[in-house]
């Protein structure tokens, strides 16, 4: 008795510790744009903190890797195209939001003059309906590729990860109809707002943007958490771990797979149609390979399968992407050093990866079970394999 009375005034003060921790964080988030002019006027450091647009683009990138990571983490499928799913969110808002097809004037809430032709729905809806959108693109990308594994299914998520944005860039004249605006994207996309308050037309747009942003990230974390523990959350990680045996306790593979893709194309959606809104713009000049890339480079960086090491990892090379590098470049060639880190970035991101992977292969806030896993290993031979298998052994009995 004494010992579980030592034990639990332990565990709870380490709780304790740990949610006012999170709340610190959440507090400062929250009032960041009303000190980051304060912080910038700090001696050594100050040149270092970001500008609230440009938190606004790394909180958005950090909401897509918790998408990611409901694929990759949660579910062990390696999904090399993810930006499809950006690019399908960012051409939903695009559709709905703008002059893109003058031919009709359709407004339905939304935040600009009534006589403007083109489709203006609310922006707010449209955040919606591009998470469904992607969801559908979601199921259609899974349902065919699904019973891959591996380097296979990697290599079709590729595929699919460039076919999208080569088709966004050469839809201008689908039999006359131009769809996307080809290479030139589709601009204006109207802003976010309520009734007659517009975003856009606030002299602290990007500080209402990115409180938005900051809302969109808390409830990508409580998804993630709430799926996580749920037990299409739990089929998940049994399938991560060992899909035969999940198999035979009687989880549906496709099913629960197709899921994956589903809940990591929805976040996918909405964060691609925000910050379209936000940019005013889709370009198909955003939609390249390199950015499915990064956003597993998150993934992997902070720890597959872990929600607080996503955010953590998803943050760092957020930063180092959009300010960090170029702001460390400036302070070297202050130095009298010509070296311009940006030239260099994916070899830098390369080397932190390979140094993980050295030093700390499951991240820098580890899942347990995750981390369990790269510990002892784990048994994990194809469910289709299996099939195959005793198939041929039955075959070979009745020869025998």
């Amino acid at each position: 008795m004494s010992t579980q009375g030592d034990v639990r005034p332990g565990v709870r003060s380490r709780v304790q510790r740990t949610w006012l921790l999170i709340g610190g964080l959440l507090v400062l988030g929250i009032v960041y744009p009303l000190i980051v002019d304060s912080l910038k006027s700090l001696p050594l450091i100050g040149d270092f903190v970001p500008r609230t647009d440009s938190m606004v683009t790394i909180l958005i990138g950090v909401m897509m890797a918790l998408g990611l990571n409901m694929v990759v983490g949660y579910a062990g499928l390696l999904d090399l195209g993810y930006v499809a799913f950006y690019a399908a969110g960012a051409y939903t808002a695009g559709w709905l939001a703008s002059q893109q097809f003058s031919q009709v004037t359709v407004h339905f809430g939304s935040t600009v003059s009534p006589d403007l032709s083109g489709i203006h729905l609310s922006m707010w809806l449209i955040l919606i309906l591009a998470g469904v959108f992607t969801t559908i693109v979601g199921i259609l990308i899974g349902l065919p590729t699904l019973r891959l594994r591996g380097d296979y299914l990697a290599i079709v998520t590729l595929g699919f990860g460039e076919i999208v944005p080569q088709f966004v860039r050469n839809a201008d004249s689908i039999k006359g109809f131009d769809l996307t605006n080809g290479t030139f994207g589709i601009a204006p996309i109207d802003s976010l707002g309520i009734g007659g308050f517009v975003f856009r037309e606030q002299s602290n747009k990007q500080d209402l943007y990115y409180w938005t942003a900051i809302g969109l990230l808390l409830l990508t974390i409580f998804a993630s958490v709430r799926l996580r523990d749920s037990r299409l959350g739990r089929a998940w990680i049994a399938i991560r771990e060992d899909e035969t045996a999940a198999a035979a306790m009687g989880v549906p593979l496709m099913r629960t797979k197709t899921w994956a893709y589903a809940m990591g194309a929805f976040i996918g959606g909405v964060a691609g149609a925000f910050l379209a809104s936000f940019r005013a713009g889709a370009f198909p000049a955003d939609f390249y390979f390199n950015f499915s890339i990064f956003l597993l480079c998150m993934v992997v960086l902070g720890g597959m399968g872990s929600i607080w090491g996503v955010l953590v990892g998803g943050l760092i090379l957020g930063y180092l992407n959009i300010e960090g590098l170029a702001t460390i470049g400036s302070k070297v060639q202050q130095g009298g050093l010509d070296f311009d880190p940006t030239k260099y970035q994916f070899g830098i991101y390369g080397v932190i990866i390979v140094l993980m992977m050295l030093f700390r292969p499951t991240g820098l806030i580890p899942e347990r079970r995750h981390k369990i896993e790269v510990a002892e290993g784990v048994h994990d031979t194809p469910f289709y394999d299996v099939q195959l298998e005793g198939t041929l052994t039955d075959r070979d009995q009745s020869d025998d």
